[in-house]
């Protein structure tokens, strides 16, 4: 079976997991798509499932801002050419305070089989995670986005070898990559991207 059979596959599941009792449906992912790049997020936020998109909002008007300046394309040509994937599915819900609540370690556990199960059918040259949890997620570690953004790094993710670019979360509420050093990390990291061997081969 070809990988975007198996990913149309996996997609049927995932699209009628329950498993996590207090998160918010739908499930939302991004299309089956064979790609040598896999963008990894946090969780969709309140907005993603009426549009049934990933990164279908704010976020990810600055984050596709961000890819296309890079690679020269549009958002709808990047959601067709990179595999977008999340830490979570499903939206997780408002914290007390107000702001989204994120996955918590039983979702983070329950939506691992789904990225694993991924990442082995596309064996990715490049990982793409946004946002501290999801580079955490990647790496395997906690690390200050100072120690990580604007560098090539290499790791083990579920068993497949790639190359990682981590990128700060585009959220309108960070100022981390408005400011110093973050804007300039970020533009480091971008740079990369655009001169990566899988970015030519995505984009070619």
């Amino acid at each position: 079976m070809d990988p975007v059979a198996q990913l149309t596959s996996l997609h049927r599941e995932l699209d009628a997991c329950r498993l996590c009792p207090k998160v918010v449906g739908p499930v939302v992912h991004g299309p089956a798509v064979e790609s040598p790049i896999v963008l990894i997020g946090q969780a969709p936020g309140p907005r993603e499932g009426k549009f049934m998109k990933p990164f279908a909002w704010t976020a990810g008007k600055t984050l596709f801002r961000w890819l296309g300046e890079t690679v020269g394309a549009d958002e709808e040509t990047i959601r067709s050419r990179l595999y977008i994937a999340a830490v979570g599915r499903c939206f997780p819900g408002k914290m007390k305070s107000g702001g989204d609540r994120k996955p918590d370690a039983g979702e983070i556990e329950n939506c691992r089989r789904w990225l694993e199960r991924e990442v082995k059918i596309l064996k990715p040259k490049l990982v793409l995670p946004v946002g501290t949890l999801a580079i955490e997620q990647v790496l395997g570690r906690s690390q200050p986005l100072t120690d990580v953004v604007g560098k090539l790094l290499r790791a083990e993710y579920h068993g497949v070898a790639v190359e990682v670019l981590c990128l700060p979360h585009p959220s309108g509420l960070s100022s981390w990559h408005k400011t110093e050093p973050g804007k300039t990390l970020l533009a480091k990291a971008l740079s990369l991207l655009r001169h990566h061997a899988a970015t030519k081969l995505a984009f070619r």
